[in-house]
């Protein structure tokens, strides 16, 4: 399955009542909670995952956003609905830097046919398609899902794989410029990025209308940091979440590949200011 799918494509799949699992995982940092947005409007039968407490473990030394524990994620994933063999489509509330950490997820625990709705809700809105406040009933025995959780199918980084990686490869950081150069730092305790690391902000990834960039134009992108195929590449953000919109970008430039995926330092900078790891700062 391609990672993104259009708004039109998801209304024809869902219209086709074909077995699409969607879920709607918006989300800001620093709140409010995204489950407001839902409940106020959102995609029909879309199904809410909250990033916080059912995507993730408990923040801890792992990070912000660990890695959730894989009998946790999987009944998360039965109570949406997920069932071996159905398609599920993730959707936040524009740019996909969320909604690619639950493909990211599903990837890594084994389920292959999952996909980010190019655009968001955003987009979903300005083509003109449903919307509902009505919030789905739960799910329990013969009506949830069977899907099983086989966590360990994405490459994962620890804090010495990715200082390594930074050095012998590409480690690419995916925040804003300003928090990448140490210039400003609203989360973490500390300020600047893993030594070696490159700038490559989740932002860069789409267009003004907020709908992600083609292929071409993503190859471009990375093979200016010095992505090219053949090249170990793997990304980070402030707390692993965004930075698996990296991943994503990079295979649909076509420099990695569901088969040979870019790693994720999952813990991220969250993690390694944890650790109290080197820091480096400036451009």
């Amino acid at each position: 399955m391609h990672p993104l799918i259009t708004p039109e494509a998801l209304a024809d799949a869902l219209g086709a009542r074909s077995t699409t699992v969607v879920l709607d995982v918006r989300w800001r940092l620093g709140g409010p909670p995204g489950r407001q947005d839902y409940e106020v409007s959102h995609v029909p039968g879309a199904v809410y995952l909250d990033l916080d407490t059912e995507l993730s473990a408990p923040p801890g030394i792992g990070g912000r956003h660990p890695l959730p524990d894989p009998e946790r994620l999987q009944e998360v994933l039965r109570g949406a609905g997920v069932r071996e063999g159905a398609r599920v489509v993730a959707y936040d509330a524009g740019d996909g830097s969320v909604a690619a950490r639950v493909w990211w997820l599903l990837r890594w625990a084994g389920f292959g046919e999952v996909a980010v709705l190019d655009g968001g809700f955003a987009a979903w809105e300005a083509a003109g398609l449903p919307v509902t406040a009505d919030v789905p009933a739960a799910l329990t025995g013969d009506a949830a899902g069977d899907v099983v959780v086989r966590p360990g199918q994405m490459p994962v980084l620890d804090a010495d794989e990715a200082a390594a990686l930074a050095q012998e490869g590409v480690l690419l950081d995916a925040r804003a410029a300003p928090r990448y150069r140490g210039e400003t730092e609203p989360v973490d305790p500390k300020a600047g990025h893993v030594p070696g690391a490159l700038n490559a902000p989740t932002t860069g990834h789409v267009g003004a209308d907020g709908r992600w960039l083609g292929p071409e134009e993503l190859a471009a992108r990375f093979a200016g940091l010095g992505v090219t195929g053949g090249v170990a590449v793997g990304a980070y953000c402030g707390s692993g979440v965004t930075a698996s919109s990296v991943v994503l970008a990079l295979e649909v430039a076509g420099i990695t590949s569901a088969e040979k995926p870019a790693a994720l330092y999952a813990g991220s900078w969250s993690n390694w200011c944890a650790l109290d790891r080197e820091v480096a700062t400036g451009a």
